[in-house]
């Protein structure tokens, strides 16, 4: 068995990483807490070299603060950047996965649509072909049950749409969706057998595009997130 010594920095790194981080996003630390970085990396049975690094991820969150004469203070939730992909990851895992996800979904209700749109005057063929490759690869992977292969195919039409979209701020958006639905997969939100009807819309919105069908492609693709949306919601009902 492999020692705790003989762990590479960057192993010890991303242990520590994945411990804190979603500590704090989860509240375990309150906002306004004092961390000290003597008391991560003795807790954590790493040097002060590592729990430093992990606090330089931290802070590029904006999860943290630190000043020499205080220390590492937790920062408040409106502050944090949560548009960080591994900080939506942490969240999706934790137990503000329901807040996470309805905010998500809430984003996007306004951006895919629009991106949808877009496309539809602005795509590039590569473009045009991505989105028709990966609805054929959604529906042989639905059909066969296999999740994995289905997401791989799903965030590839997804991230192919915001950048065709011709957006440069909606195709920066591409990781955020991209960890929404990783975070449907694997935290079991997606059925056995993903529903044709939902890609069949898919298959709609490529069309669309592909026409030119600027109105035909918003509104596929607004069914596309109402679905998902509606299937959020069963999971999670609203107290």
């Amino acid at each position: 068995m492999t020692s705790e010594k003989t762990e590479t920095p960057g192993g010890l790194h991303e242990q520590v990483l994945s411990r804190l981080g979603p500590a704090l996003v989860s509240g375990e630390h309150a906002e306004g807490t004092v961390l000290r970085i003597d008391e991560i990396a003795q807790s954590n049975g790493v040097s002060r070299t590592v729990a430093r690094d992990v606090i330089k991820v931290l802070e590029s969150l904006h999860l943290v603060s630190t000043r020499r004469s205080v220390g590492v203070t937790v920062r408040p939730r409106g502050e944090w950047n949560v548009f960080d992909p591994r900080l939506i990851r942490w969240r999706l895992a934790g137990p503000d996965r329901a807040r996470q996800l309805r905010s998500l979904s809430e984003l996007r209700h306004g951006v895919e649509p629009v991106a949808a749109a877009l496309a539809a005057t602005h795509a590039l063929p590569e473009h045009i072909g991505t989105l028709t490759a990966a609805v054929i690869g959604m529906s042989v992977t639905g059909r066969q049950g296999d999740l994995e292969a289905y997401l791989e195919h799903d965030t590839a039409f997804h991230c192919a749409l915001l950048a065709a979209s011709g957006n440069d701020m909606f195709a920066a958006l591409a990781s955020v969706v991209s960890e929404v639905l990783a975070g449907r997969t694997h935290h079991d939100l997606m059925p056995e057998h993903p529903e044709p009807a939902a890609i069949r819309l898919h298959g709609d919105v490529a069309q669309a595009i592909a026409s030119g069908d600027a109105s035909g492609a918003e509104r596929a693709m607004r069914a596309i997130v109402d679905e998902a949306t509606e299937a959020m919601e069963a999971a999670f009902p609203a107290s």
